[in-house]
């Protein structure tokens, strides 16, 4: 990602509705107002953050949209938001591999991250200096967001959980684990033991932050794995189940069949 191009040096803009655009690059879009986004000008491959600007007690919190094909939502209750319309593969890049981060989930932002979001927000330099110095900060924030979620610090916002900060950093590692790992003989004890906790609050705490039992995330994500497989590759179906985890092609083909609908091998031959 390359700041201070011509259009990045020009970078505050607001349309009539006051939203506010500062145009980092041409992989990135910074826009921050409680109005509806257009998507005219968002760099191709796009996904977006959303960032909440209220001043509250708790941490800032974050969405996350992978496929933004419709407009994301304003700031709740006419609250403005920050919104980071990013390239993909820019993400990766400054990442260092693919995002983990998950579309279902409001998350909170460490602390630390909130000096930056003032700066952003409320940058009362001249307009000469104010432009590079919020465009400097937007990468900046969005530098430490994606370095929270290559380190699984990202918490998920969870209404009634009843676990502590850390255990629940815990959890979301647990989860990080899982999909780095799902092909492999993950049991709960290992899992548990591996990210620090006891198998009975990581057992209640994933149901209460992801509302599903970890060996269910294990299976979705060794499903997921072979549902890739089968339409991006030519291996034979049973060395992808056993690839994904499976140790016998009947408990794949079971397995497979409840989440999709159709046998492995027939999902296949319908895309030839």
């Amino acid at each position: 990602m390359v700041a201070g191009s011509e259009e990045g040096r020009r970078s505050m803009q607001r349309d009539e509705s006051a939203t506010e655009l500062i145009r980092v690059s041409d992989e990135m879009l910074a826009i921050i107002g409680t109005a509806p986004l257009s998507q005219q000008g968002w760099p191709d491959r796009a996904v977006a953050f959303a960032i909440d600007l209220r001043e509250v007690r708790q941490p800032p919190s974050l969405r996350f949209f992978a496929e933004p094909t419709r407009e994301p939502p304003a700031g709740e209750d006419g609250f403005p938001c920050l919104y980071f319309i990013v390239t993909r593969e820019a993400c990766e890049r400054l990442r260092g591999g693919p995002l983990s981060i998950h579309g279902d989930y409001t998350y909170l932002l460490a602390p630390s991250m909130r000096p930056i979001l003032r700066a952003i927000r409320d940058c009362a330099l001249p307009e000469g200096s104010a432009a590079p110095y919020r465009l400097a900060k937007c990468i900046e924030l969005l530098c430490e967001i994606l370095e929270a979620d290559r380190v699984g610090t990202l918490v998920p916002v969870v209404g009634r959980c009843t676990l502590s900060e850390l255990d629940r950093r815990r959890v979301v590692a647990s989860r990080t684990l899982i999909e780095e790992r799902s092909s492999e003989p993950l049991t709960l004890d290992q899992i548990a033991r591996q990210c620090g906790i006891n198998r009975t609050k990581l057992s209640r705490g994933f149901r209460e932050i992801y509302g599903t039992s970890v060996a269910d995330a294990i299976a979705e994500c060794r499903l997921a794995q072979a549902h890739r497989a089968l339409l991006g590759t030519d291996l034979p179906v049973g060395l992808i189940g056993y690839r994904s985890g499976y140790q016998n092609n009947a408990s794949f083909t079971r397995a497979f069949g409840r989440r999709y609908g159709v046998p492995p091998s027939s999902l296949r031959s319908r895309m030839n």
